[in-house]
């Protein structure tokens, strides 16, 4: 009879428990997965706006404003969510039985022990802390990044910002993740306007008035085109002879264009200019881009 009475009293506690503390537990988790849910969905929302409205502008390339504020709603996303993950950990241990402010003590001790191991995370933290307020970049730049321990640099779009990590995509289509931590210097190629610049080698024995003739003829038809010209800031301009060797020199082209749009400017330039200096029978070894 003890034993019935015994596994009786068991099945009661556990009933009781399940019906206090287990369905509390299961609610809190369940309140943490739908606000997970409305948090991205909102989150979404707001990118989505803002993407919606950079498509249905004037302009052919995102603000910088419109820049900061997506990589701002991805960054707030995840430090909220992070925050509502701990909070409803503690309440679910709370009610498992564990004393939380008994946890204090054993959390400062394994937290000191964590410290060396965690520099890392925090050092990522910081830096993209920084990254975010002083608007290096944002979604949608496109960046070269040198990275600590590598001697490639790091390039292409940025597609995600966290205060942890930077994600890109080059132009393969692979995706990179930096942790920002790892970040020594970030150039941004898509900040406020960029720099196509072309330079065209010819045999030193060329004739230099004629070829800055033709180069400023290449930039006035350029500025002139309908399909390049909302590209371009101002007319392409010829900057001279840039470098200069016994058998070649170099003449320089510069044309000032939209945030990210200097390589299909400079595409387009390169073939102008070719196409013109073959007209013209005007020897050359070829037309290389520098950066």
């Amino acid at each position: 009879m003890e034993v019935v009475s015994l596994s009786i009293g068991s099945t009661s506690d556990a009933t009781n428990w399940l019906r206090s503390g287990g369905i509390e537990i299961v609610l809190l988790i369940l309140g943490a997965v739908l606000f997970s849910r409305f948090a991205t969905f909102i989150r979404d929302r707001v990118t989505g706006r803002i993407d919606a409205g950079f498509r249905g502008g004037d302009s052919l390339v995102r603000t910088e404003a419109a820049k900061h504020r997506h990589a701002l709603a991805q960054v707030v996303t995840w430090v909220v969510l992070t925050v509502a993950y701990v909070l409803v950990a503690m309440e679910v241990l709370r009610r498992l039985g564990f004393q939380v402010t008994g946890l204090v003590a054993p959390a400062a001790v394994l937290g000191a022990a964590l410290g060396f191991g965690a520099q890392r995370i925090v050092q990522d933290i910081l830096a993209g802390f920084f990254l975010i307020t002083e608007r290096q970049y944002g979604f949608g730049d496109v960046v070269r990044i040198a990275v600590t321990g590598s001697s490639e640099h790091a390039e292409g779009t940025v597609e995600d910002v966290t205060l942890r990590i930077t994600t890109l995509r080059n132009s393969d289509g692979e995706v990179i993740t930096v942790p920002n931590g790892q970040i020594v210097k970030v150039t941004n190629l898509s900040k406020d306007w960029a720099r196509a610049a072309i330079d065209v080698p010819v045999s030193s024995s060329a004739d230099i008035t004629t070829i800055n003739e033709l180069l400023h003829e290449v930039g006035t038809k350029a500025f002139a085109d309908s399909r390049l010209n909302p590209l371009l800031l101002d007319e392409p301009t010829v900057m001279g002879v840039e470098d200069l060797t016994v058998d070649q020199m170099n003449i320089r082209m510069v044309a000032r264009t939209l945030p990210g749009k200097q390589f299909e400017v400079g595409r387009e330039l390169r073939v102008r200019v070719a196409a013109a200096l073959r007209r013209e029978g005007i020897s050359r070894e070829g037309i290389r881009e520098t950066t």
